[in-house]
């Protein structure tokens, strides 16, 4: 919370941060700033709040939080998923472990028929019971016979654990092929084939999809490749920037090869100029190395740029772009992926880019108090989201603290409480409430929680105050009228 006031009259940037489930947050808390009208010059992201600051640079917030929204849907997109080849290998793994506990089920199986023969003797019906369990002795003979379960078993296993170890080693292969296409990679074999668990490639598809029916329109036309969205979206907004629900946007990402952050914005006239450094002296190294102007070339690179704020450091692999030969890099490819702490740089940036205030949205609850700690997640997924949610909770509080003296008011908006981690979109159970909160109700989180902590008691307040501030310059000019008059 900022204690310096709101003003409708200042550039104001809206920043969303966050991984994964964050989206269904940022998605609500731009519902409700819409329906309030407040006004937003500037939208900015880092994570999955780069999907966010692209919908709603060019109005399309309501594909993301409106009734048929990407976020509104019973089930939510599974944007981070366990690659094809490990879920495949994973299955037929589990096939082989159901052969191998064959026997015990069967033996299982006998010592319930044993049990049903003894009460059937105690209830006065032996014969029964006889002849039940002489007919299962007959099948036991039959199933444990030399031939039978005892050679079957292990070699179904054996075949098993081959099929599982062959799909693993052929998906990694694939994986590096492709990936060798374009950049060479170093070290051990076996590592360069496994590569990273997770894949971050449903969500760059499903988002590129949903972002490609917004801004065609009633149009039916087929999704043309990455670099014709990328210029059809630049277009669509350079050509409507100004107009109602359109912004300027800056986005985010990191480069593995230079150790640098990535800034790609566009961004209307005078404050376009400003940033790049057109028309002075020339920009610094730095400024050339990692800005880029999505109003020019970089616009083909503007999905690399969302791929890459979607790619997690260890868990995906990186996302590989390639840079013109015209530009800085002079055609090299890097690899990109997120970095959780460039929130601080992003709002340095969102600063050069002339914003005075600005509002930033995390799904990262505040550092905790005592007393309340939960029992930690077992699941892979579960654990490394547990740790991507303390590194976010750290990066927005030092982010902000650092940044307080570029603006003249920083505005936060996150949840008191969020039991929903990054990877958890079949939903998560909560140990506070004792349910299971789905995706969808982050939406109705962050509309609630931008009303409670933004727009009523500082957009409201705001506007009392300058309410308030025109009843006295109207009282003030009739004062001044009636002297004029009487003298």
């Amino acid at each position: 919370m900022s204690d310096s006031p709101y003003s409708p009259r200042l550039r104001t940037a809206l920043v969303l941060t966050g991984t994964g489930t964050a989206g269904a947050y940022h998605a609500g808390a731009l519902q409700a700033l819409q329906e309030a009208a407040v006004k937003v010059d500037l939208v900015a992201g880092r994570g999955m709040g780069v999907a966010g600051a692209l919908f709603a640079a060019v109005d399309g917030g309501a594909h993301l939080w409106g009734p048929r929204g990407l976020w509104r849907k019973a089930n939510a997109p599974r944007f981070y998923r366990f690659k094809t080849a490990l879920r495949l290998a994973a299955a037929v793994f589990g096939a082989g472990l159901v052969v191998l506990l064959s026997p015990l089920a069967v033996l299982g199986v006998a010592v319930l028929v044993y049990i049903s023969g003894l009460f059937a003797a105690l209830a006065g019906l032996e014969s029964a019971g006889a002849t039940v369990t002489a007919w299962f002795r007959g099948v036991l003979d039959l199933l444990f016979a030399p031939a039978a379960l005892p050679a079957i078993v292990p070699r179904l296993v054996a075949l098993a654990l081959v099929a599982a170890l062959a799909v693993v080693m052929a998906g990694a292969c694939v994986a590096a092929l492709r990936g060798r296409s374009r950049r060479r990679t170093s070290g051990s074999v076996w590592w360069r084939l496994v590569g990273a668990p997770l894949t971050a490639q449903p969500a760059v598809a499903g988002l590129t999809r949903a972002l490609w029916h917004l801004i065609r329109g009633a149009a039916q036309v087929a999704q043309p490749d990455r670099a014709e969205v990328g210029r059809r979206y630049a277009e669509l907004l350079t050509e409507n920037l100004g107009q109602p629900g359109f912004r300027d946007v800056l986005v985010t990402t990191h480069d593995v090869d230079a150790r640098r952050d990535l800034v790609f914005a566009l961004l209307a006239e005078p404050h376009r100029t400003t940033f790049f450094g057109g028309g002075r002296a020339p920009a610094p190294e730095s400024r050339a190395a990692e800005t880029c102007d999505l109003g020019g070339v970089a616009r083909d690179h503007l999905l690399d740029v969302l791929a890459g704020a979607l790619s997690l450091p260890v868990a995906t692999d990186s996302h590989l772009i390639t840079f013109p030969a015209e530009s800085y890099w002079r055609g090299e490819t890097h690899r990109l992926c997120d970095r959780p702490e460039a929130l601080v740089r992003l709002l340095a940036e969102v600063a050069a880019a002339g914003a005075e205030q600005v509002v930033v949205v995390s799904d990262a609850p505040p550092p905790a108090t005592p007393h309340a700690l939960t029992s930690g997640r077992s699941d892979p997924r579960g654990r490394a989201g547990e740790y991507l949610r303390a590194a976010e909770t750290a990066a927005v509080r030092d982010a902000v603290s650092a940044s307080r003296h570029l603006f003249r008011g920083v505005f936060e908006i996150r949840p008191p409480h969020n039991s929903v981690g990054p990877f958890d979109f079949a939903g998560a159970y909560d140990e506070h409430s004792d349910r299971r909160p789905a995706v969808a109700e982050l939406v109705d989180r962050g509309y609630e929680d931008t009303y409670r902590q933004f727009i009523d008691p500082i957009v409201g307040a705001s506007g009392d105050r300058l309410a308030a501030g025109g009843g006295e310059r109207a009282a003030r000019d009739l004062h001044d009228t009636i002297t004029r008059g009487s003298a």
